[in-house]
């Protein structure tokens, strides 16, 4: 659906920074295993509780940050972890009920290893961890840490910040990665984090605030820091005070310096951030999101949609990956047919994407970013759109994912060659799945030739000529817009361009037009 066009409002009313890692943060909660918003209401946990222990206000600020950036690593060892503890999902889930405790941990990860597999797998894979000295655990711990700095110093976040985002495994003892890190050594905001992570849970999963308190009194001196775990308790009941309302707005609210927006470049660097997040969900898509956003645009330039628009396009492509962190690599690196339950399971990573995106500012990304598997018979998804439901944007969108999806390689199958590609979209157009012009305009701009078309009356485009024929039975510029689920303010433009070809100024015109091609 077209909504709001970044055309119709200043670049400064763009999403505030905040808003960007808001959103990296409750994809984080998918790829956790966790509802969303544990992550935001961890970081209201760490900054409460950093306030009740007196800390300077740059600390709280680095707390803040810390504690809402940690966990967007999640998705960085996703691959990897598949191949030895099968659905990555339930595998990080399963922490938390595990406990922080480095025994019932390493237990953990032991009985899980090879459950994808038969026995034999199992006893393999556990012996392998065992004789590694779960060297497996360490990397994929590292590699969480690394990833999630890199992220945070491409959002232009300082070593204040990116530094204690190393330190997230890190445990007091000196039992944690990075290994040996321990006691005062690890950053003050990652020891806050680590407490507010845990007791978020065991608050929300246990009920009370006495579970939260017994959590963090039994392992600190081990994993957590004894003077944060005696301050949680001191404070508890101030920090957990109406904690289940303390979601997106009161996050968002909280943001230190007022809430820096983003717009132009910066926020187009931040947004190709949030793509490559979704995209290290698995190997296969690395660079996906950056090639869909690429395409899209200039398709939509080759169909000559308005600057504002084409701008949108490319920024909501380039997160419309981002539900996929709510999907288990099983299915994501699976190399034969999915089942039923499997295609279902995968079919909510846009569905995922629009719950992301539907907050604050971002909410102008939302439909479009969720658009890319929709299909114009109506056999897409999430919401099974069909016909004029689906804007030219989304249509456009669309076409390009198939392309870039064709013509890279899949677990199931090797990248098509470019004109097997082609072919594709074409028949996918003529069976009515995709929008033919969005299919024509990807391909040319993929360096295909544009076939000979059937052209309409004056060069009119088939969106031209559904305008042209509401407008000719009376449609206000209002209800052409409502009618095409498209901005009041695209309709219009739609309109000038056909009184520009057909040589008119009114509606009148535009009548006799219609009729005299026998468009009506």
């Amino acid at each position: 659906m077209e909504g709001a066009q970044p055309g119709d409002t200043p670049e400064a009313a763009g999403p505030q920074l905040v808003e960007l890692v808001a959103a990296m943060s409750l994809a984080a909660d998918l790829g956790i295993g966790q509802p969303m918003e544990h992550g935001l209401r961890a970081c209201v946990i760490a900054t409460r509780l950093a306030d009740r222990l007196g800390l300077a206000a740059q600390l709280q600020e680095d707390v803040y940050w810390v504690s809402l950036l940690a966990m967007v690593g999640c998705t960085a060892d996703s691959f990897e972890l598949r191949q030895i503890w099968g659905d990555d999902l339930e595998l990080r889930a399963g922490m938390f009920g595990a406990g922080p405790s480095q025994v019932s941990l390493a237990w953990y990860f032991l009985s899980r290893a090879g459950s994808d597999g038969g026995a034999i797998d199992r006893v393999r894979s556990g012996a392998k961890l065992v004789s590694s000295g779960m060297a497996a655990v360490v990397q994929s711990m590292a590699a969480h840490c690394q990833v999630t700095a890199q992220l945070a110093e491409r959002l232009n976040f300082g070593a204040d910040v990116c530094h204690p985002l190393l330190h997230t495994f890190a445990r007091w003892d000196g039992k944690g990665v990075p290994v040996g890190l321990s006691g005062d050594e690890i950053a003050l905001a990652a020891r806050l984090f680590v407490v507010a992570n845990y007791v978020e849970v065991e608050h929300r999963v246990g009920g009370s605030i006495d579970a939260a308190i017994g959590l963090s009194r039994r392992f600190a001196g081990s994993v957590m820091d004894p003077a944060m775990a005696d301050g949680l308790a001191r404070t508890a009941t101030e920090i957990f005070d109406g904690l289940e309302d303390q979601g997106w707005d009161a996050v968002v609210a909280a943001a230190p310096g007022g809430g820096t927006r983003l717009s132009g470049a910066d926020l187009d660097a931040a947004l190709t951030a949030l793509g490559d997040f979704g995209d290290l969900k698995s190997p296969w898509f690395s660079g996906h999101s950056r090639r869909v956003a690429d395409l899209a645009a200039a398709a939509a330039a080759e169909s000559r949609m308005p600057a504002g628009e084409v701008a949108r396009l490319r920024r909501a492509a380039l997160v419309h990956g981002l539900g996929r962190a709510g999907v288990p690599n099983t299915v994501w690196d699976k190399p034969g047919p999915l089942t039923t339950g499997e295609r279902e399971r995968m079919q909510l990573h846009a569905y995922y994407t629009d719950r992301i995106l539907r907050r604050g500012n971002l909410t102008v990304l939302a439909d479009l970013a969720s658009a890319s598997h929709e299909r114009i018979d109506g056999s897409g998804y999430p919401r099974g759109l069909s016909g004029a439901a689906i804007g030219t944007a989304a249509r456009i969108l669309a076409a390009a994912d198939v392309y870039d999806a064709l013509t890279s390689a899949r677990p199931f199958r090797a990248a098509l060659p470019a004109a097997e590609a082609a072919t594709t979209l074409r028949e996918e157009a003529k069976a009515g799945r995709l929008d033919g012009e969005a299919v024509a305009a990807v391909l040319a701009v993929s360096g295909h030739p544009r076939p000979g078309r059937p052209t309409a009356p004056a060069d009119l485009t088939p969106r031209e000529v559904e305008v042209l024929r509401l407008i000719a039975t009376g449609h206000t510029t209002a209800q052409v817009a409502e009618q095409l689920v498209i901005s009041r303010k695209t309709a219009d433009h739609h309109i000038q361009h056909i009184y520009a070809k057909i040589g008119g100024s009114n509606r009148s015109v535009a009548t006799l037009f219609a009729m005299q091609h026998g468009l009506v």
